[in-house]
């Protein structure tokens, strides 16, 4: 029992310590990280986004608002707008959420072991502000292998400036 116990704190104690490096790592390279309160993200966001983005909920398949589209531009965290993805990134992967290939070069988005629902899988989260984001795995169709699965409710858009003729 306390070789058990012993192991368990030990591999407790090793995430948390690499998870505290990765953290310190990535916001040495982004822009400020945002830290807020419970309460605050209750305001800042709606019942929908705080669901999704704090509490690692999951948009219903098929329907969120950038599962389908199509237009040139950017995709930023609606936590907090750090630029995530760009449309050059993004394919259809008839998964029933919007799919990307690759993120923006930064280290924007922070990746961490989920064992969650009896699965094991790799959750997506901001690096800025500690948003869920969704899933990334490693069937995607493209150069890459990689599928980046995201919530349209993490996400905002941002329209490329349409060019003059």
């Amino acid at each position: 029992m306390f070789i058990v116990s012993v192991a368990l704190f030990a591999a407790c104690t090793g995430n948390g310590q690499n998870r505290a490096a990765e953290k310190a790592k990535i916001a040495k390279d982004t822009a400020k990280v945002i830290e807020r309160t419970d309460a605050e993200w209750r305001k800042i966001l709606t019942s929908e986004q705080y669901h999704v983005l704090r509490e690692k909920g999951t948009d219903a398949p098929y329907m969120g608002e950038y599962y389908l589209h199509h237009e040139k531009g950017v995709y930023t965290c609606s936590g907090c707008g750090t630029e995530l993805f760009t449309s050059d990134m993004k394919f259809d992967s008839n998964c029933g959420w919007p799919s990307f290939d690759k993120e923006i070069a930064g280290n924007k988005i922070i990746k961490i072991e989920d064992r969650s629902h009896g699965m094991l899988r790799t959750e997506i989260v901001c690096a800025r502000c500690g948003a869920h984001l969704g899933h990334l795995f490693d069937d995607g169709p493209t150069l890459t292998g990689k599928r980046y699965c995201v919530n349209s409710t993490s996400l905002n858009f941002e329209s490329a400036p349409k060019k003059k003729k």
